[in-house]
């Protein structure tokens, strides 16, 4: 059984929506293959921490840590089961690689499962092809998931919508329902008692 995963990365994308699945997954058994355009394996991107506050109109932004590419990009999206799109400030300038447009397109197409959690979104409703599907991210980018057709559901930080083969939250606080439903997809179930 093949239980390589993709995940795409770049600079200040969100420390915790990176290490998080990249860690759990590897826990799983999958192989987490993290790439980024113009970087090559063993390079480092930068991460950014997301923080929220009470009274606080956005979230607050510290530099976080130097995450090490894993794999070499492009890759062949044949090889992989699942997608992981993490958020924070990447996905605003990943989404101008046609290269990583292709391979987003192609899981969707394809309805392997996808996994985006705050502006990880920003690379779906960049390809498109998500008419009619009901999606959540940080609320700074539902007007994106709308201008594209698809159906925004606010939800608490720590939940998640699920629609076909795509799994969505607003933010770190929601991997632990995002991941666990995102396994499922991949044929894993995690039980607790």
């Amino acid at each position: 059984m093949n239980r390589k995963v993709l995940m795409i990365v770049g600079d200040y994308g969100e420390d915790l929506e990176i290490y998080f699945p990249f860690q759990a997954l590897n826990l799983l058994g999958f192989q987490v293959d993290a790439v980024c355009p113009e970087r090559k394996k063993q390079d480092k991107v930068k991460t950014a921490v997301h923080d929220f506050r009470d009274g606080d109109q956005t979230y607050m932004e510290s530099r976080g840590h130097d995450f090490m590419l894993n794999a070499e990009f492009p890759v062949d999206p044949n090889q992989y089961v699942g997608l992981v799109l993490p958020g924070g400030r990447a996905p605003e300038y990943l989404r101008l690689h046609e290269e990583v447009l292709a391979i987003v397109e192609h899981f969707l197409k394809e309805k392997k499962p996808i996994v985006a959690v705050c502006h990880g979104i920003q690379l779906l409703t960049a390809v498109g092809g998500i008419e009619g599907k009901k999606l959540t991210c940080y609320p700074a980018c539902k007007f994106e998931v709308t201008k594209q057709g698809g159906i925004y559901e606010k939800v608490g930080y720590d939940e998640v919508v699920v629609d076909g083969n795509i799994v969505t939250s607003p933010a770190w606080p929601g991997h632990a329902n995002a991941f666990r439903e995102f396994v499922k997809l991949l044929g894993v179930t995690i039980t607790h008692k």
